[in-house]
């Protein structure tokens, strides 16, 4: 399924920088980027915005479908919105965007059993639906989970990686006019690396280095994407998303072109711009 997007080709070939300070709210191109002095603060006003946008989808929808990032940069986020005793859980789908190829159903570094721990296991939605990272036959199971898919989908809570991958759409494999929702990827050592960084894995070598993953189009295809990114880690990945040219060299810039995309940053993550 090919994504409706903007004339990329109409990018700067070259990186710029805005003529303004990156500070509290700004919109460059189509995103609103806004800053905040720490990480707890960035979730908790993400936490509060995704709220938000959750109360107004379900004042003319039934249900909506959401799909949410496992990583360590969305932890403020998913505390603070877990805890939302106003949000109609019963009435949210609940999915995630990516998951590695051949760890045991138990490894708490599995993406779905980080979301289980951090928020599907706190709140009753109303279905959670797994990538299963122990299928026999991969392919079987992206196709599984595009069917899953076909609905649409209202919400993406996201994050960035290092290399500024989406999901797991690394720059080596991302591409911004997939045809299909979900596909098996290798993962590039910058990406694995990171892992470690994070403190998931102790060394490279027990990083896998296969995952499913949801593609561009299908992260891009929402309505409305939430994107948290803090830490200093995130600084040069900050930097590419807002000023490289829009290109899969850099898979983050894509959401620069999405009508409804938010990403919330702090002090560390901002500090290049």
């Amino acid at each position: 399924m090919k994504p409706t997007l903007p004339d990329i080709n109409a990018a700067a070939a070259t990186e710029r920088r805005p003529a303004y300070n990156l500070s509290h709210m700004h919109t460059f191109e189509r995103i609103k980027v806004h800053q905040f002095e720490d990480r707890r603060r960035m979730g908790t006003a993400a936490a509060a915005q995704v709220a938000a946008r959750i109360h107004a989808l379900l004042q003319t929808k039934e249900e909506i479908r959401m799909i949410f990032a496992a990583a360590p940069s969305q932890q403020e986020f998913l505390e603070v919105f877990r805890a939302d005793a106003s949000i109609p859980w019963h009435r949210i789908h609940a999915f995630h965007m990516d998951e590695y190829l051949g760890l045991p159903a138990d490894a708490p570094q599995g993406f779905g059993n980080f979301l289980k721990d951090r928020l599907f296991s706190h709140v009753p939605f109303k279905t959670v639906h797994y990538l299963n990272g122990q299928a026999l036959f991969a392919a079987a199971e992206c196709a599984r989970y595009a069917d899953l898919l076909q609905g649409g989908t209202d919400i993406v809570c996201m994050g960035v990686g290092e290399n500024t991958h989406i999901a797991f759409n690394d720059p080596h494999v991302a591409d911004f006019n997939d045809r299909i929702l979900v596909k098996v990827v290798d993962l590039d050592e910058a990406c694995r690396r990171q892992q470690v960084n994070d403190g998931c894995f102790a060394t490279l070598d027990e990083v896998p280095t296969h995952a499913l993953t949801l593609t561009v189009p299908a992260l891009f295809r929402a309505d409305y994407i939430f994107c948290m990114v803090p830490g200093p880690a995130k600084a040069e990945a900050i930097r590419h998303t807002l000023y490289a040219p829009v290109s899969e060299q850099h898979p983050s810039t894509i959401l620069r072109t999405h009508p409804q995309a938010e990403l919330f940053i702090d002090k560390d993550s901002g500090a290049l711009l």
